[in-house]
């Protein structure tokens, strides 16, 4: 079989069993079983045997811990004081309450970890009071679904964990190449805002004092220490990402339960159980995929698609936005894990022929794929915040779309500029990123 005829059966029957709404997950293992019954060198058995030795990977332990983190400072209470410090900072400027979801969700992004999290938890605060402030439904649900997207750029990240272990790139290397990129994210969501409220005539609203803004700084100082501690400890080579996401996790505790004393016995094993099972769906769609990745290596497709790359000629732009454009596009019907895990290990090699810096290709990689939590059909971040305001996603799409198009020059420039994701890792940990 050539590498095109099962690449056509792999994809083409992943494509089918989705629109036929099989979860991802089988989906993957599913679509492998034709080329393992046509290959006489091949058993299906291969199938688990690959699911196995995917989960043997120190790094994958990550995941649940950092998942746990994000549960955990949720319950304990801490997005209501990021809410509270960010309101100080940008509540004064028109369209406040919109400036303050985008600011929260910086600030929540560098705690959690998770996409969802940031959704759920701070969606369920900012939503109503943004419809109470003038924000139509739709443009709130807007605000909050796209500026979730951070929480997988901005580090700590769950993303960056799970590409650095599958491609033996440096993840504190990962993590600091997103801070840049994540606030000039932000920056763009803000204009967005801005232009809003400038259009629906919102003005200015009262801005806090001093002593206003040092109170609301002191209340959430101890949250706002929780990437300072991952990041720094990983940086400075105090623990591996797998330990900090520990780390993460019993700081939460201790804060929710010591601390803020908002974390009770009845939370905290519901937190547990809730992680538990967000963890173990993320780690299926890790079995199954890496299945999936493995068949495709076996048929050496990747080769196939380098050979074609050389006769095309692209060079590391014209790589980096077809890249942009494919984890978007599959960004649209499959979770972010299993897309990196297909898609990423299939391309790394490819830009790694054009020349380009395995980081680079990393922030292309997951930030196109933070796209897909608020692209329909997937879109998971848009349906959770839809589903807070009670509306269609449908009813959403148009002020989607007018968010993400700065979203998406910020990603232009990050293709045609790679310093701007590299400055930062080469200043601080020159000696991974050369």
């Amino acid at each position: 079989m050539t590498p095109g005829f099962v690449a056509a059966i792999l994809f083409g029957g992943l494509f089918v069993l989705i629109v036929l709404r099989v979860p991802v997950a089988f989906a993957l293992a599913l679509a492998c079983m034709p080329i393992f019954m046509l290959e006489p060198r091949l058993t299906p058995v291969l199938v688990l045997q690959e699911m196995f030795r995917s989960y043997n990977s120190f790094v994958l332990l990550a995941v649940p811990f950092f998942l746990l983190a994000a549960n955990l400072m949720n319950a304990a209470g801490i997005t209501d004081r990021l809410i509270r410090m960010s309101r100080a900072l940008v509540g004064h400027l028109p369209g406040g309450l919109g400036h303050v979801n985008v600011v929260v969700s910086m600030f929540f992004a560098g705690i959690s970890g998770s996409s969802t999290a940031d959704a759920a938890g701070i969606g369920s605060l900012l939503i109503p009071q943004m419809k109470k402030e003038g924000f139509s439904s739709s443009f709130s649900v807007a605000v909050t679904a796209c500026s979730s997207v951070m929480g997988v750029i901005i580090p700590p990240s769950i993303l960056m964990v799970v590409w650095g272990g599958l491609m033996s790139v440096s993840i504190g290397g990962l993590f600091l190449a997103g801070v840049v990129p994540g606030i000039l994210i932000g920056l763009s969501q803000m204009l967005a805002v801005y232009i809003y409220a400038r259009r629906h005539g919102m003005g200015l609203h009262t801005r806090a004092t001093f002593a206003e803004l040092a109170g609301a700084f002191a209340g959430a100082f101890l949250a706002l220490m929780t990437p300072v501690i991952i990041v720094g400890g990983i940086v400075g080579g105090f623990f591996t990402p797998t330990e900090a996401s520990v780390v993460a996790a019993l700081y939460a505790f201790v804060l929710g339960l010591l601390v803020y004393r908002r974390l009770g016995p009845r939370h905290a094993a519901f937190v547990f159980y809730d992680t538990g099972r967000f963890a173990a769906i993320a780690l299926f769609c890790v079995g199954t995929a890496s299945a999936f990745g493995w068949t495709l290596a076996y048929f050496k497709i990747p080769a196939a698609l380098i050979a074609y790359v050389q006769y095309l000629d692209l060079g590391v732009i014209g790589m980096g936005f077809a890249v942009a454009i494919a984890f978007l596009i599959v960004g649209c019907f499959i979770d972010a894990i299993p897309a990196i895990i297909i898609l990423g290990t299939v391309l790394f090699p490819v830009t790694q022929e054009v020349g380009m810096h395995p980081i680079h290709f990393a922030m292309i990689g997951v930030i196109s794929i933070a796209f897909g939590l608020v692209t329909p059909p997937y879109g998971l971040c848009l349906l959770i915040s839809c589903s807070i305001a009670r509306i269609p996603v449908k009813a959403a799409l148009r002020d989607v779309g007018l968010i993400l198009l700065p979203m998406l020059l910020i990603l232009g420039l990050i293709i045609v500029f790679p310093s701007i994701a590299l400055w930062l890792p080469r200043v601080l940990m020159p000696q991974f990123v050369n």
